[in-house]
């Protein structure tokens, strides 16, 4: 395993004034910016992982797996309370440390740039890291040259995620929402069958917009965000060990990555009826108020 003492030299500013602000009960930077960005948004969960030096430490050795509930798949109308569900959540390289944005413009971010990333970041070339590092670079280029159906960018820091969603959404006033496992502190949890104990929408008037943010892997935390028109539901999970969630479900009627295996999955004939899947730890969905 590798550690990117590199990166965290860079973002000692950010680090410490967490530890100051724990210490002292004071907002961080990234908290502080987020309470002027978004005074009357709820500070997610995913965020506040991204942004907690504890998380970020444990995290120092280990690889940049992506990680998700795995690929489970479900029909829309097979979403009610008293229904079972089979999921495994995971937590891992998606719970990058995150950056604002005075030290990821400080970083390149090309392809053309990746030798001189990997020397900033200590990150050895010809490695599992790098390698992913190089994927995440090639795809968030390739967003660049545009999307037919969907507004699509890749994402550096807090503020640029931010700006991305209240840009997409034409509003300022929005908030984020993530899947969240409550009341345990484990790097994962088992995979074990979840009793849905309660389903609403996340937002009161469906079809509309919303922006979807994926964790890439990286050294630090990049996200791959889109607009969507996905119908989310906020979902209240019961497993049979105890643990307990407040899980993302998003239903898809339209195309998405992955569709094709989605319907051969729950085995209905594509585009027939909204195809749904939870939303991964660490990933984001940003609507309006």
């Amino acid at each position: 395993m590798h550690t990117y003492r590199s990166l965290y030299r860079l973002a000692s500013t950010e680090t410490e004034g967490v530890a100051a602000a724990r210490a002292s009960h004071a907002a961080s930077p990234a908290e502080l910016y987020w309470k002027i960005a978004l005074p009357t948004s709820p500070m997610p969960g995913a965020i506040r992982d991204l942004i907690n030096p504890a998380r970020s430490a444990s995290q120092e050795d280990t690889d940049m797996d992506e990680v998700s509930t795995d690929a489970v798949f479900f029909l829309e109308k097979d979403l009610f309370p008293g229904s079972k569900i089979t999921l495994h959540f995971t937590r891992g390289g998606a719970c990058a440390m995150v950056l604002l944005r005075g030290r990821a413009d400080a970083i390149p971010f090309a392809s053309e740039k990746l030798p001189e990333i990997l020397t900033q970041l200590s990150v050895p070339a010809g490695s599992r890291a790098a390698e992913d590092m190089r994927t995440t670079l090639a795809e968030c280029e390739a967003a660049l040259l545009g999307a037919r159906d969907q507004a699509k960018h890749c994402v550096t820091s807090l503020e640029s995620m931010v700006e991305f969603a209240a840009a997409s959404l034409g509003t300022r006033d929005i908030r984020a929402v993530s899947t969240e496992v409550i009341g345990t502190g484990a790097a994962e949890t088992p995979r074990q069958e979840y009793t849905v104990e309660a389903v609403k929408p996340v937002v009161s008037v469906s079809g509309g917009n919303m922006v979807t943010c994926h964790g890439m892997p990286y050294a630090y935390a990049v996200f791959g965000c889109h607009t969507t028109t996905a119908t989310a539901y906020a979902v209240t999970l019961a497993g049979a060990d105890g643990t307990r969630a407040e899980a993302l479900a998003t239903c898809h009627g339209d195309a998405f990555p992955g569709v094709a295996e989605a319907y051969e999955r729950v085995g209905v004939a594509a585009g027939s009826v909204p195809v749904c899947h939870i939303m991964p730890l660490g990933d984001m969905l940003w609507v309006r108020n």
